[in-house]
Formats: C-alpha cells, sequence, structure tokens
C-alpha cells in the first residue's frame, strides 16, 4: 500500500510487486490548514485501508514510517492484524510512535534512547543487493577510472540537493589542481544545471556527471570518500565501509538528518558540515585533506565498516515471519 503521487507509485510496480494507492498527504506541522487535510485524508484513508487489507488477506502488516502507514497500521489493529514497524532514520516518526505501544515488533536503523529492549531491535536498514555485491575493478571500468586513482563520490538523493551540486560543480570542476576523480549524481532537478556549468568548466577531466543511478552499487564500489545527504543512505555507505563528509539537509523532520550525520561522526566514520557552511572552499579543503591522507583514510573507511548491518533484511524479515505465523494464527 501506499500514498498516489509519492514515489512508492512508480518503484513498486517497476520492482514487480503489486501495490494499492491511497489519497494521502504529509501533515505540514507549519501550515494548519494543510495540516487538517493531511488529517481528513488520513482519516479516510482507515476505512479503505481495512477493505484492502480484507480483500488481500493480509497476514501481517509492515510500516515504514511513510504517510500510508498510520491508516494501514491502525486498520491492521482494528482487525488484529499483527504491525511490525520499521524506523529508518535515529528520530522516531509520527507514524511509528502512534503505532509502536501495539505493534508485535519494532524494527530500529539505529539506537533510540527511550526505545529499547522488548518489542524494540536494532536491525539496522535494509541495503540493496547491487550495493553490497558490486565489484570495485568493475565499477571503475565502466566509469574509466584508473585502479590506482583516488575517487570521491557526490551525491543528493533522487531530485538532488542543490548546496552540494552547486558547491561540488564550482569547488571540483571550475577550479584548477584537483588531483581526484569525482562521480557526481546530481539528481534530476539539478541535472540541466550542473551540466551546463560542467561543460564550460576548466577541470572536467576525470569528472563524470550522472543524472540518476537507481542502486548506487558502482558508484559506491568505486569511490573513496562520498559527499552526501545523511538520511537513510548511510547505511549504504556503511556496507561498503566508505568514509563520508555528510551535509544534512537543515529542514528533516526532527532534524534526523543531523542525527543520523552524528552517528557516523562520533564513531570516526565522516566528518559534519552545515549545510550553511558548504562553500566550495571548504569543501575542497576537507576532501583534498582526507584523500590527501592515506592513513586518516584508511581509519576512516574501518571505522564505517564497524558500523554496518549488511544483513538488515534478514533481521527484518525474520521478524516479519515471526509475526505472521504467531500465536492463534
Amino acid at each position: 500500500m501506499g500514498a498516489r503521487g509519492r514515489p512508492e507509485a512508480e518503484l513498486v510496480p517497476a520492482a514487480g510487486y503489486e501495490i494499492d494507492l491511497l489519497n494521502l498527504a504529509g501533515i505540514d506541522r507549519r501550515n494548519p490548514l494543510k495540516a487538517i487535510r493531511a488529517a481528513l485524508l488520513a482519516a479516510a484513508a482507515l476505512p479503505a485501508s481495512r477493505r484492502l487489507l480484507t480483500s488481500r488477506g493480509a497476514d501481517v502488516v509492515v510500516g515504514g514510517g511513510g504517510f500510508v502507514a498510520g491508516p494501514a497500521g491502525l486498520a491492521a489493529k482494528s482487525k488484529r492484524i499483527p504491525v511490525v514497524l520499521t524506523e529508518a532514520d535515529r528520530h522516531f516518526g509520527l507514524a511509528n510512535r502512534l503505532l509502536a505501544r501495539g505493534a508485535q515488533s519494532v524494527c530500529l536503523a539505529f539506537p533510540i534512547e527511550g526505545y529499547e529492549g522488548g518489542r524494540f531491535t536494532v536491525t539496522g536498514r535494509a541495503v540493496g543487493r547491487a550495493v553490497l555485491n558490486a565489484d570495485r575493478d568493475s565499477a571503475r571500468e565502466r566509469f574509466g577510472i584508473d585502479p590506482d586513482a583516488k575517487v570521491l563520490l557526490v551525491m543528493g538523493g533522487s531530485l538532488g540537493a542543490r548546496s552540494i551540486n552547486l558547491a561540488a560543480i564550482e569547488a571540483l570542476a571550475e577550479r584548477p589542481g584537483r588531483d581526484f576523480d569525482v562521480i557526481h549524481v546530481s539528481g534530476s532537478r539539478d541535472c540541466p544545471q550542473v551540466k551546463q556549468r560542467l561543460a564550460a568548466a576548466t577541470n572536467q577531466s576525470g569528472y563524470t556527471l550522472l543524472e540518476y543511478e537507481p542502486d548506487l552499487g558502482d558508484c559506491l564500489a568505486a569511490c573513496d570518500l562520498v559527499l552526501a545527504r545523511s538520511g537513510g543512505s548511510v547505511f549504504e555507505l556503511t556496507a561498503r565501509g566508505r568514509p563520508a563528509i555528510l551535509v544534512p539537509y537543515p529542514h528533516a523532520t526532527g532534524d534526523h538528518q543531523r542525527a543520523n550525520a552524528d552517528w557516523m561522526t562520533e564513531a570516526g566514520a565522516a566528518v559534519t558540515i552545515d549545510d550553511g557552511e558548504l562553500t566550495p572552499d571548504r569543501l575542497i579543503s576537507e576532501t583534498a585533506e582526507i584523500l590527501g591522507s592515506p592513513d586518516r583514510l584508511s581509519a576512516m573507511a574501518t571505522a564505517s565498516r564497524a558500523l554496518a548491518m549488511p544483513d538488515a533484511a534478514s533481521r527484518i524479515a525474520d521478524r516479519v515471519l515471526a509475526a505472521a505465523a504467531g500465536e492463534g494464527r
């Protein structure tokens, strides 16, 4: 089940699964009218969710904390269908707070204070096989990168992160003197602007621009350091043992991207830069310092690998199957 107009409406069918779509919207706490509209849509989605669970013959409902999780989870509770929740961030979202008390199991990507023991288990966040299995040599051959070159991966989500995109192109392509390669996944929104600036740049050699990469497997396999936001993708970084320069999105709900970045930075696997402090000068300084110090790069990579939980998908699946086969079912 998903919300119309959200990424799952395209991604789930593309992956070969059926999806039932509901009319839902996020609750904007800064806009009372939008918040009221979202609450009314959620209330209308509750009976629709009950009907869908009946027609699908659901044995268990897994909530991912998105728009649809609240109505679907409440509908499951009303029908005595067990609920398993997953929380991808270091901040417990509204839907999960609403549903956690009656959930069979809650799978946390990160340890969260106040949510320990009992039904709460730190499983990590599921990472796709493409990320885990990508081959470094094959990935570098694809991008035309020398096996011994140092490589920075720049990324900011499917749409892109404008502050990261603009700082990266100015610091790394429009200035001479860079001694490492760059793979830049700009996202669809900013790609035309970034492509135009790259075409006029003085330092295009060793700079690969991609609009979108569906699984990031080759990109992560080929790189040595990552410049990125700090959403759920931090688990993909740790799965490959990649050090990072993280720039938390400043408007994320509950400032959860800051908390995610702190998790890596406190472990010694990342450096955090506030979005407002990401200047081209700061970016080139931090990047050159890390890539130019083999010992520091190696230590950060070791710290990143130590945080990895590559079996997260199996841990979560175990809890889903246990809930489906629980007492009386």
